[in-house]
């Protein structure tokens, strides 16, 4: 059901544009909603009515359209029913002055204009009168975001003890800007952006009842630039309508938007995928020359790459019926033809190249540029396939000449050299030839890369403790004691550390070492964590010598005896040797004070 008295023109004789014509009235005419509208029924039927609700979403959604209708449920009153409800099919006491944003009960306020803490205050000071003729005094809040600290604060306390007659709605596109405190009195709805094929069939639903004749591609057209928004939608249909004269045509919705032929974009991404460069700049320049945008056609280039990816993972996702015939077979072709490498490295090069579009004062020349990047990519492997037809080349060189006379195994190359270089295949999909990146040779010559000298450590790591010492000389002491105590070496190679870590180190450890050994010896380490338990630690290693040590001294006769002579002496540390001529033991034993003699350090007697 729409708003009431759906003629083309209002009561003083003005146009009514679409998006107000077909306004939803009840919750059943809200579209792609129905999480909400069935989180509402049951509060309503269980008497479950929350006294402040959240609506937040993106444009044109429906966040005003619900409060208004939220607003109606509450007050709904017929010579039947006298009480809250959602079933609004039959027109209520109260529910055309509330559709209309006229009732005195009903007060709509938009928090762009009114953001101070004084009409909060007006607020407060109203909510403690009983409605005039409703069941309840509703306020609709419009972009409560735009509220200041002041007016949020001094809503706090209303919104959290409002009186039984009083109920709040809030509706805001930037709910991360509203203060918890204030969304944790409210009960949340995120409205969801609407499916395009549910846009389709609503948009077509409306050409009906208007009498407009509209073909499939120009809804989905309509549906994909209104980017879930229903209002956009309309207001897009409305003017093309209004475009069109009367009958809505893909044609004229194309070149109202400015858009890029869907089928022709699909021609451009396989003329791409091919690595035919010519054929693309030629087809990107017969769309400029039809009205199409650079960046709308790069756009529509990167949303069929998307489409063609999620194909090949999601087949179902050929059913939307935002799809025009030839993206839905076409684009399964593609899906079942190209490689994910492909197809992930086109996203990106399309990802980086839209702004530089954007950004140019010469779209068309970079947006040729970006097609020549693409078109190029179809010749180059990926590392990972490079090294494969590297590892998959014969040892031998092929007989005979190639390449107009060199020979692909002449002077220190072959066939493991040249294979890195791979041609373009073409894979038969049904609607034209598509390019993938090839998994055969060619036949053109690459220098071979130079034998890989033997790794030489300037700075050998081949213990924990130089893995210690060498923290130290680059004067990382924090580091060094972190080393210390976390470390359990497993396997240390050159190039290969292997250790287990204590239960307090750090999750970052082994990243935060693998960069420092980069800085400190210029070579790139591998640094992993093994399952295996590992040495201990060196402050293990330490402590279990300074035990040992102590023990020793305990045992040690003259140190025995000198504990004996002075009852209360211990042993406070025992400091190991560090050099050939350093005697084996060194031992500090601390004496008790003697009570009869004088300490005083001044005194030389």
């Amino acid at each position: 059901m729409s708003e009431a008295g759906q003629t083309d023109k209002s009561k003083d004789g003005a146009y009514r544009v679409l998006a107000r014509k077909y306004r939803p009235a009840d919750f059943t005419a809200l579209v792609g909603q129905e999480p909400m509208v069935q989180t509402l029924t049951n509060a309503f039927s269980s008497g479950r009515i929350a006294q402040a609700w959240m609506l937040t979403g993106v444009r044109g959604v429906g966040k005003t359209t619900t409060a208004r209708i939220l607003a109606r449920a509450l007050n709904y009153k017929t010579a039947e029913i006298d009480r809250p409800s959602v079933d609004l099919s039959v027109l209520g006491e109260h529910c055309q002055a509330i559709m209309e944003g006229r009732h005195v009960d009903v007060i709509e306020m938009d928090a762009a204009s009114h953001t101070g803490i004084d009409d909060i205050r007006d607020i407060i000071d109203r909510v403690r009168y009983a409605p005039v003729s409703a069941r309840y005094k509703v306020y609709i809040i419009d972009e409560v975001h735009m509220l200041s600290t002041q007016a949020f604060n001094g809503l706090l306390k209303t919104l959290e003890e409002p009186p039984p007659h009083v109920k709040f709605i809030f509706a805001t596109t930037e709910i991360r800007k509203v203060p918890i405190t204030v969304l944790s009195r409210c009960q949340r709805f995120d409205l969801r952006r609407i499916d395009a094929g549910k846009l389709v069939g609503h948009l077509r639903n409306i050409a009906q009842q208007e009498g407009i004749a509209v073909e499939d591609d120009a809804l989905a057209m309509v549906a994909r630039a209104a980017e879930g928004s229903a209002r956009d939608s309309l207001s897009i249909l409305d003017q093309a309508i209004a475009h069109g004269g009367g009958k809505v045509t893909t044609e004229a919705v194309r070149a109202m938007l400015g858009l890029a032929d869907r089928a022709r974009v699909v021609d451009l991404f396989e003329n791409i995928m091919k690595g035919d460069i010519a054929a693309a700049l030629g087809e990107l320049r017969a769309q400029y020359d039809t009205g199409a945008d650079p960046v709308a056609v790069l756009n529509d280039l990167a949303e069929f790459t998307h489409l063609v990816t999620r194909l090949r993972f999601v087949p179902s996702a050929a059913d939307d019926a935002s799809l025009s015939e030839d993206e839905r077979k076409r684009g399964v072709e593609f899906a079942q033809s190209l490689s994910v490498r492909v197809l992930s490295r086109a996203w990106q090069m399309l990802l980086k190249g839209i702004p530089e579009v954007q950004s140019s004062n010469r779209p068309v020349s970079a947006a040729e540029m970006v097609l020549i990047r693409l078109a190029h990519s179809a010749d180059l492997p990926t590392l990972d396939e490079a090294l494969k037809s590297l590892g998959d080349a014969p040892s031998q060189p092929a007989p005979g000449p190639r390449n107009g006379g060199i020979s692909a195994g002449a002077g220190n190359g072959g066939p493991a050299a040249s294979a890195v270089s791979q041609a373009r295949m073409p894979v038969s999909n049904g609607g034209g030839q598509a390019m993938r990146l090839v998994e055969s040779a060619p036949a053109a010559f690459v220098a071979p890369a130079p034998a890989p000298e033997p790794v030489v450590d300037a700075v050998p790591v081949r213990t924990i403790e130089e893995l210690a010492n060498l923290a130290e000389s680059n004067r990382e002491m924090a580091f060094k004691v972190l080393i210390r105590r976390v470390v359990r070496p497993v396997r240390i190679e050159p190039g290969h550390i292997e250790v287990s870590l204590t239960a307090d180190a750090p999750r970052t450890f082994l990243n935060d070492l693998t960069a420092k050994l980069k800085a400190w010896t210029g070579r790139h380490w591998m640094v992993s964590l093994s399952r295996e338990e590992g040495g201990p630690t060196l402050a293990e290693v330490e402590a279990n010598k300074r035990e040992v040590a102590l023990t020793d001294a305990r045992a040690d006769p003259t140190v025995a005896a000198i504990l004996s002579r002075f009852p209360g002496a211990k042993i406070i540390d025992v400091r190991l040797p560090t050099a050939p001529d350093t005697p084996d033991i060194d031992t500090d034993i601390e004496l008790p004070p003697d009570p009869g003699v004088d300490n005083d350090d001044d005194d030389p007697f």
